[in-house]
């Protein structure tokens, strides 16, 4: 763990969801100003996505180990109870709220950034499709972080390899890859590009949790031994 206190950690993921929220959503409406082809838009949207979040990984990983996800900081809890390393649940409990009034905050931001109003997302995008590729993209994201956590590799390579995974996961999905409940929840919050109605977020949410399972499972069969927990490397 960090030797950081609480506060200061569950305020850096409040911070760390709110701006990764701002990206995704600040991004999509940019691009829907800049061009009208669906592709392009996604494109400008799916890079600077990646490059946001690589970077606020970097910044804010030595305060909280950079989370920014309900479902990373619960199997790193769930992996905790099995090895003895990881977020003990008391944090979790902080963790959780801080992170999705985070990603509320970040949408809310981002409309105001481009004098768009905050209105609830008219976008659905819950289908049996789209159910699939959110366990896939959510399985792969968790399985990324924890074993690359659990072999002590440094927040640069964790930074990278996580920007870059999402980035390829906007295209390879059907979903876009939202693959975090938090950054899901905030996006019902703006009638735009990015934003998915909420007749959507329960399927998602679902699937998310489902993801997270598989990963949790595969990350104890495949990295049975931690050499660290989520948070240690990422501030080394």
């Amino acid at each position: 763990m960090t030797g950081h206190p609480l506060w200061r950690r569950a305020l850096a993921e409040f911070l760390g969801t709110g701006l990764l929220v701002t990206v995704v959503v600040g991004s999509g409406i940019a691009a829907q100003r800049l061009s009208t082809d669906t592709g392009l838009q996604l494109l400008e949207n799916s890079i600077a996505t990646a490059l946001g979040l690589g970077v606020l990984i970097l910044l804010l990983a030595p305060v909280s180990g950079a989370h920014f996800n309900p479902v990373v900081s619960l199997a790193d809890t769930v992996l905790h109870r099995r090895t003895g390393s990881g977020l003990p649940p008391r944090h979790l409990a902080v963790y959780l709220p801080a992170q999705i009034l985070g990603g509320i905050a970040g949408a809310v931001l981002a409309n105001a950034m481009f004098a768009t109003p905050t209105a609830i997302s008219t976008t659905d995008r819950a289908t049996p499709a789209t159910f699939l590729a959110e366990i896939v993209a959510t399985a792969g994201l968790v399985l990324l972080i924890m074993g690359l956590a659990r072999t002590g590799r440094p927040a640069p390579v964790i930074a990278a390899a996580v920007g870059a995974y999402i980035g390829a996961a906007y295209w390879f999905t059907s979903s876009t890859s939202f693959a975090n409940p938090a950054v899901t929840i905030g996006r019902v919050f703006t009638d735009t590009f990015a934003g998915i109605a909420p007749a959507s977020v329960l399927p998602f949410l679902a699937a998310q949790l489902l993801g997270a399972g598989a990963a949790i499972a595969l990350t104890l069969v495949l990295f049975p031994r931690s050499r660290q927990s989520v948070n240690d490397p990422l501030t080394d």
